[in-house]
């Protein structure tokens, strides 16, 4: 039992069957009786680690279900990769092993079964209400999600998220047509993986889609800026990247 935002809480570690095997993960959620909004809670590159623990606990206690799956279980178990070891060439090689397997197709499978895994949680609910967050990598995992289970996830979020909207024929933004969610987009300053050009391909997609949406650039904050263990984490942009993404999971109420 553990507390956190001043509520008491229950997190388990399970397992979760995807179409493509299995992906460990872990739930949390407020002590006692009830039913609480869902929330599907992805991970940077990193992958499951202390600091996204900590993360995942303060949205559940601020009254939440979290699941945060391995979502890189094709390759790894957690600790999927380890901050600060090698240089640059050996982090591009694990990152294409991780994201290598990771097609649109099975990102998309993978969706299907971490929300039927939610919805099967006897705690969550209104039913068919869910939330997404992702972070860095998982940004555009995120709208992905919110695709693939346009009837079941009504916000999606993503804080400094790479590769958003490119000239790729398989950019997530040109998912919008099939998004039904609520969207909000917290961006780093000075980004490659998601430049200033690259945010305004996105913004002018939004501006299309028609559908309620955010996008704002954090100030001062850069590329991981949210995860406590980054060299470039930034405490009170953090907080307020933490503010934003509970105001937006309480429209799920």
């Amino acid at each position: 039992m553990m507390e956190a935002e001043g509520m008491r809480m229950v997190e388990r570690e399970i397992e979760i069957r995807t179409a493509d095997g299995v992906a460990g993960g872990f739930v949390y959620r407020p002590e006692g009786a009830g039913t609480w909004p869902g929330v599907l809670h992805l991970t940077d590159i990193g992958g499951i680690r202390p600091a996204y623990h900590e993360m995942a606990r303060r949205v559940a206690g601020a009254g939440f279900v979290v699941l945060m799956p391995n979502v890189f279980y094709r390759t790894a178990k957690p600790p999927v990769m380890t901050r600060g070891s090698g240089g640059e060439e050996e982090f591009r090689k694990r990152f294409a092993e991780l994201t290598d397997p990771l097609t649109p197709e099975s990102i998309a499978r993978d969706a299907k079964a971490y929300v039927d895994c939610l919805a099967g949680l006897e705690q969550v609910g209104p039913p068919g209400r869910f939330g997404v967050v992702g972070y860095c990598y998982t940004g555009g995992f995120a709208l992905r999600v919110a695709a693939a289970c346009p009837d079941r996830i009504a916000v999606a979020a993503s804080f400094h998220g790479g590769g958003l909207a490119t000239e790729a024929a398989t950019s997530p933004h040109l998912l919008l047509p099939q998004i039904r969610a609520r969207l909000y987009f917290g961006h780093a300053v000075k980004d490659r993986s998601m430049p200033e050009e690259a945010i305004h391909r996105l913004e002018t997609a939004l501006a299309d889609w028609g559908g309620e949406w955010e996008s704002e650039v954090y100030e001062g904050a850069y590329h991981s800026w949210t995860a406590s263990d980054s060299p470039l984490y930034n405490g009170a942009q953090a907080e307020r990247a933490f503010e934003k993404l509970v105001a937006l999971l309480h429209t799920l109420r």
